[in-house]
């Protein structure tokens, strides 16, 4: 049975490990998917997810004014899916999060989104707030912070190594500009050596 999966965490989990893992599964039984990543993330270069443990794979991009549930009817009238990945699904719009919903409901496919669930201030982001209201499926993968505890909240550092507080919601990083801490750390600003 087709069902919506949020998988979250915060950096440095292997969110994107796990998606490449996740279509290697069902490709090596015969069985399409189809990957998806933000336009907002070309950390990589464009079209691709790319993995910090070396794993890679062509991805079709979104972006804010995509229609995912065409690009999937389009695809699979091509190519019967079995199931949709998305990758930096944070970036996703309230609508496209109803889209992936259709695609479950409607297509009878699954989609397994992956991403982070807040930003650098502790607040949710919007497609990350829709999956966690509307997934069937939660899944939290864990990251460590430096102390050893579990590893729930993300810091965006500046260059000389200052926690910042402030600024835009998104600003593509990778571990030169973010860190992922536990609450207490993130709330004392204690981000170790």
């Amino acid at each position: 049975m087709a069902s919506l999966h949020f998988i979250y965490s915060t950096m440095n989990a292997g969110k994107s490990t796990a998606l490449l893992q996740a279509s290697h599964g069902y490709r090596e039984r015969g069985l399409e998917t189809m990957i998806f990543t933000s336009s907002k993330d070309d950390r990589y270069g464009e079209s691709e997810v790319v993995s910090r443990v070396g794993l890679r794979s062509p991805a079709h991009t979104y972006s804010e004014s995509d229609n995912i549930l065409k690009m999937v009817h389009h695809e699979n009238e091509k190519n019967e899916l079995s199931c949709i990945l998305i990758d930096e699904a944070q970036f996703l719009t309230k609508d496209q999060v109803e889209q992936l919903g259709k695609i479950v409901d409607e297509m009878k496919i699954t989609v397994m989104a992956f991403g982070i669930r807040t930003d650098f201030q502790g607040e949710l982001f919007e497609g990350s707030k829709y999956l966690l209201a509307w997934a069937d499926r939660l899944t939290e993968l864990r990251a460590v912070c430096h102390c050893g505890s579990k590893a729930t909240m993300i810091v965006r550092v500046s260059e000389d190594g200052t926690i910042m507080r402030s600024g835009n919601q998104v600003e593509i990083g990778g571990n030169e500009r973010y860190l992922s801490l536990c609450r207490k750390c993130f709330y004392s600003g204690a981000i170790g050596s």
